[in-house]
């Protein structure tokens, strides 16, 4: 096609063209509109959002929020480390406690005698022992390291450590 038979196309087609080209035009025209139209309800929108609750600010209640949280990972970790404190000194408290009462002589009318047994979660500690008499009483304390004494443990005093030993603390 040259230039010529283009020129005869477009000058027979004048009116068909310039319609089509108007008709182009109004649609553009409600396609920008619709999109100012869509712009300001998303401005309406996001002014809203960033005024926040009660006309605060977004921005400043997002970093009052961000604040708070720094403050309660702060004390979270403070609570972190006093609970380590706490566990490392109930390591050493009494936690296994084992009683066992008897009866020292045969000629005694009930077990008035005891062993008992205190002991950390490292089975460390004491075992007191009362051997009560019709004249007199007698106490006795041996230390215990590791599930074990230094001093000879009574049979009484053997069975309150090994009560003492398998509780769970």
């Amino acid at each position: 096609m040259d230039i010529q038979e283009l020129n005869k196309f477009v000058m027979n087609n004048l009116m068909v063209i310039t319609a089509a080209i108007g008709v182009l035009v109004i649609i553009m025209y409600g396609i920008i509109i619709n999109l100012a139209l869509n712009l300001s309800y998303l401005k309406k929108r996001y002014r809203k959002m960033m005024t926040g609750v009660d006309g605060a600010n977004l921005e400043r209640m997002l970093i009052g929020h961000i604040d708070e949280v720094k403050a309660v990972v702060e004390e979270n970790q403070a609570i972190k480390e006093e609970n380590k404190r706490q566990d490392a000194l109930l390591q050493t408290a009494i936690t296994r406690v084992g009683v066992v009462r008897f009866r020292a002589f045969k000629d005694m009318g009930s077990d008035l005698s005891y062993a008992v047994a205190l002991l950390d979660s490292h089975n460390n500690g004491v075992i007191l022992s009362s051997i009560f008499g019709r004249e007199d009483s007698r106490s006795y304390v041996k230390p215990i390291q590791d599930g074990k004494s230094t001093y000879t443990l009574t049979e009484e005093e053997e069975h309150a450590l090994h009560d003492a030993m398998n509780q769970r603390p």
